[in-house]
């Protein structure tokens, strides 16, 4: 069977006419009529009942029909995706995520990504939330990634990676000799976090208030790799992503514990800005990006 023929059968079942069918597609109505035997002479069955006018297709005509039009969509489809794989060279897509989850997540989703696009290119930036946010309203940033993301009724937001939240200390820490640490032993550590502003900060002050914990903040800092680097010197402990400090645990420059109280998680989030016209490359991106492994 041809496409064409397909799509002759499936316009003659539409428009229950041969003249009309014959006539969007520049063929006769003879022509038409000879289409159709053949794919009665094909599948052995009568497709059309000749004899009713309007014309009226057998129970086998439907059918053909149903399957005709399923196939008609895939192959629309498909000739979508091989042209967005032509035009896509040269393409890029701006993508902004705050440090630790563009250093340490993104990474993997990238390389699933070039697989079916390697002529795109992913251009990723490393910002602040609200610098995120803000392009990301503007237009300027296709998608961003984001820590406890907030919800903006300009916004699409969709749920990313929850990252297991691990008490950080230096291994000269007496707290490193420990597998698992109760949470409210923090209480009585000198404690370094993120500023007040930051959403993470926001994020765990609710999970210390759920346990009635008052921390000793001894230094407070906008950003997670300046914080590593105080820990790992030992000037206190701190609770952060256990994601972010993969290559400090590695090293041997960090330890983490998880806490024995319960799974803490920091959420993580997927933003773009609501009703922009994304590109099918685009789309596709987001698509992976919500596919969680």
């Amino acid at each position: 069977m041809h496409i064409e023929t397909l799509k002759i059968f499936c316009d003659l079942t539409e428009l229950q006419s041969f003249s009309k069918t014959a006539e969007k597609h520049l063929l006769s109505q003879s022509a038409v009529s000879q289409q159709l035997a053949q794919l009665e002479l094909a599948h052995k069955c009568q497709l059309v009942n000749r004899k009713k006018r309007p014309i009226e297709f057998t129970k086998e005509g439907r059918l053909l029909y149903k399957a005709a039009r399923d196939i008609l969509d895939r192959y629309e489809q498909l000739k979508s995706e091989l042209n967005a794989l032509k035009s896509s060279a040269g393409y890029r897509i701006n993508v902004a995520a705050i440090f630790s989850i563009g250093m340490h997540t993104l990474s993997g989703y990238v390389k699933k990504f070039m697989v079916n696009y390697p002529n795109v290119n992913v251009h990723i930036e490393y910002l602040s939330a609200d610098r995120i946010y803000e392009l990301v309203l503007a237009g300027d940033i296709d998608i961003g990634l984001v820590a406890v993301p907030k919800r903006d009724k300009r916004l699409d937001v969709y749920d990313f990676e929850d990252e297991p939240l691990v008490l950080a200390c230096s291994p000269k820490h007496p707290l490193a000799y420990e597998s698992q640490t109760d949470i409210h032993k923090v209480q009585f550590e000198r404690f370094i976090g993120f500023e007040k502003d930051v959403p993470t900060r926001v994020w765990i002050d609710g999970i210390l208030q759920r346990y009635n914990i008052v921390v000793r903040p001894v230094m407070e800092f906008d950003n997670i790799e300046t914080i590593k680097r105080a820990v790992e010197i030992n000037s206190g402990v701190s609770i952060l992503p256990q994601t972010a400090i993969l290559q400090e645990l590695a090293s041997g420059t960090l330890k983490a514990n998880v806490f024995s109280n319960e799974n803490f998680v920091r959420p993580t989030g997927i933003i773009v800005r609501k009703n922009k016209i994304q590109s099918q490359v685009c789309r596709y991106l987001i698509e992976l990006l919500r596919k969680k492994p």
